[in-house]
């Protein structure tokens, strides 16, 4: 068995965005996996409801991208749902 942090090194890391095309991953286009994002997290939110979402958020973070994060979580989700790894 490995040690945890081994994966920073591994040659089987993604470092960049990948999207699912049929059975393999491929490089996006443009804002392609953006834009997936954001369609797949509506389609959710109008399925589901906003409070199936859920977001996590860094201590690696600045302040002002955590209240971003924070503000888009209520605010264009519609939910409460966001924690942050320095209270677990």
């Amino acid at each position: 068995m490995g040690r945890v942090h081994e994966f920073v090194t591994s040659p089987n890391r993604l470092t960049k965005p990948m999207v699912r095309k049929g059975d393999a991953l491929g490089k996006p286009h443009g804002n392609e996996a953006l834009n997936l994002a954001a369609t797949r997290l509506k389609e959710i939110k109008e399925k589901y409801g906003p409070d199936s979402i859920g977001v996590l958020t860094s201590a690696k973070c600045t302040n002002e991208e955590n209240y971003v994060l924070q503000k888009f979580t209520r605010a264009a989700i519609g939910t409460n749902n966001i924690d942050h790894c320095a209270r677990l």
